[in-house]
């Protein structure tokens, strides 16, 4: 299905859009580099919480931990939104296996 007909018929309802939530949370992950960006957060947290800074150390940990799980736990909508708008993201999903599409009986 080409991404033309892919929105058209998602817009009409003909379709269901199936989505698997782990290998979107990994798609996300990786196009965002969520690990390399994690890293210098939970760092800076650390360097904060030794230098006196304790609370606000604690306050940046919490965001490098909780922040990249929120992305990749609203990483299906986000790729369903992107694959609608943009034809190479529905192109990647899709041949990635991330996101699948039945036809509505």
């Amino acid at each position: 299905m080409t991404h033309p007909e892919f929105v058209a018929a998602f817009r009409e309802g003909r379709i269901r859009v199936q989505i698997d939530p782990g290998a979107a949370g990994r798609y996300i992950s990786a196009q965002l580099l969520l690990p390399l960006v994690m890293l210098p957060v939970l760092g800076g947290g650390v360097a904060l919480a030794l230098i006196g800074w304790i609370w606000s150390g604690l306050a940046v940990l919490a965001a490098g931990i909780v922040i990249p799980r929120v992305i990749r736990r609203s990483a299906p909508h986000f790729i369903l939104s992107q694959a609608i708008d943009d034809e190479r993201t529905y192109s990647e999903v899709t041949e990635a296996g991330v996101l699948r599409v039945q036809q509505v009986a």
